[in-house]
């Protein structure tokens, strides 16, 4: 196994911060660098070209006027509830070689995005560009396929079969009651990840595939654990592991907070045949890291066992603005964010 150091360098210069890392620049131009602004949502596997940006009410913490940018999904007051809006944008080359995974990631990962707030699918429609209809077909193929798994219909969108490549996005809008957020973790609380360990690689990339070939009102099911943590109250923070992996997606959730931590990266839940290091870079189908009050977690825990998902506590939050990574008695800076932010949401530490 690599040493803690060599994988803390190795999270640090891979390409899935190096993306997040883009999404700074965006949101400066578009909010400014005093806006109040939050967290972009998680990529599919290797397959995101820009980040979204979403408008997240604060009324749950009592101030009703301030909104921040930036979460999975934009959340949108609606009466006893909340709209939820997300989209998916996918890199021209993973369209062109995966083209049937990546139609039914169109909607799984943004399914993913939904229920990491908190909230439900409602529908999702697309935007498909192609050179004719052979090339279209094995992505709306995947998207009809994922369609019916997860049963959310797809109800519009926009065509063109007549352009030089193929290319996709797809957008979803769901509802939720009560939020999940990445801007609603607190110093003291456990971190938890929770992934679905009965997949495989779809080699050779860094995606683990939880969700083809499983039931899909198993799959459903799974996901229902999401909105029934808000609603219950035992979660208020969490976010779906995006091609940042579960390190990176935590991150991101403490950036947003104004927070830090410390993981253990030997408590992150992995199928034992797994390298570590190839693990930690990874996109899981279903995957969501959560920070819980200490007196709830097993409570959390035990919601995601019964349902046959690995969770399990792998750290703990701070107030140190500085993300670390633990193995034995060895400790190593990730990020402090103090100094540097990585996707430029959430709070100004140094204002």
């Amino acid at each position: 196994m690599s040493s803690l150091t060599e994988l803390t360098k190795s999270i640090q210069q891979g390409l899935g911060l190096a993306h997040k890392r883009d999404i700074a620049e965006v949101v400066g131009r578009l909010y400014g660098s005093h806006a109040q602004r939050g967290n972009p949502a998680p990529d599919a596997p290797a397959s995101r070209t820009a980040e979204r940006f979403s408008l997240h009410s604060h009324a749950q913490r009592g101030n009703d006027s301030a909104v921040a940018v930036g979460d999975d999904c934009a959340a949108i007051p609606d009466g006893d509830g909340f709209l939820l809006l997300a989209s998916e944008g996918y890199l021209n080359d993973f369209v062109a070689t995966q083209p049937w995974f990546a139609g039914y990631c169109g909607v799984m990962v943004n399914v993913s995005d939904i229920y990491a707030m908190g909230g439900r699918p409602i529908a999702v429609v697309d935007a498909i560009w192609s050179d004719g209809e052979n090339q279209a077909k094995p992505i709306l193929e995947g998207m009809a396929t994922a369609s019916q798994v997860y049963g959310v219909p797809v109800v519009g969108g926009h065509s063109n079969l007549r352009n030089d490549r193929p290319q996709l996005s797809v957008a979803i809008l769901g509802r939720a009651q009560k939020l999940l957020s990445s801007f609603a973790a607190k110093p003291e609380q456990q971190l938890l990840a929770a992934i679905d360990l009965r997949g495989h690689f779809r080699e050779p990339y860094l995606w683990w595939d939880a969700s083809t070939g499983a039931p899909p009102e198993r799959l459903r099911q799974d996901l229902e654990i999401l909105p029934t943590l808000a609603e219950t109250g035992l979660c208020d923070a969490a976010k779906d592991i995006s091609n940042a992996g579960v390190i990176g997606t935590l991150l991101m959730l403490l950036e947003c907070s104004g927070l830090g931590g410390v993981i253990d990266i030997n408590a992150i839940p992995r199928p034992s045949h797994i390298d570590l290091a190839r693990w930690l870079r990874c996109f899981p189908s279903y995957g969501f890291v959560l920070s819980v009050d200490t007196h709830d977690t097993g409570d959390v825990i035990e919601l995601f066992s019964l349902r046959g998902i690995a969770c399990a506590a792998i750290g703990k939050t701070d107030d140190s603005g500085r993300l670390r990574l633990k193995a034995g008695d060895a400790e190593q800076l990730l990020w402090d964010l103090n100094s540097e932010a990585l996707i430029g949401c959430g709070p100004n530490r140094q204002d």
